[in-house]
């Protein structure tokens, strides 16, 4: 069924197997899961080349590409474990042009506003 999974709904393949839908789901449930150091190691290295860009989504859709399904909070906490923290672009201020007929006022009263 896991085949055919990409092809044909689940609850249609279970119709026609005669088989009800909780047991697929049970059944894929068992499936193994790699451990914590497997897929910590393949972050850490997912992270290296991307030379240190990629954060927690998109490592997701590395590890999802290679097959694993990890959620972003657990690499989140791994990647925080490892001290890894992804450098990106902070905004920069860019100052916006005077448009031509807006006169900078000048500071007459200097801010003394005694009487």
């Amino acid at each position: 069924m896991r085949q055919n999974k990409h092809k044909y709904s689940v609850s249609a393949m279970c119709d026609v197997l005669n088989i009800p839908r909780s047991t697929y789901y049970y059944e894929e449930c068992k499936v193994e899961v790699p451990s914590e150091d497997e897929i910590s190691s393949i972050i850490v290295d997912i992270f290296q080349r991307s030379r240190q860009n990629y954060g927690t989504r998109k490592i997701k859709k590395e590890l999802h590409q290679q097959g694993f399904t990890v959620s972003r909070r657990r690499i989140g906490r791994i990647m925080k474990e490892f001290g890894l923290v992804s450098s990106y672009t902070v905004a920069q201020y860019k100052p916006h042009p005077t448009k031509c007929n807006e006169a900078k006022q000048a500071n007459v009263l200097d801010r003394k506003f005694e009487q």
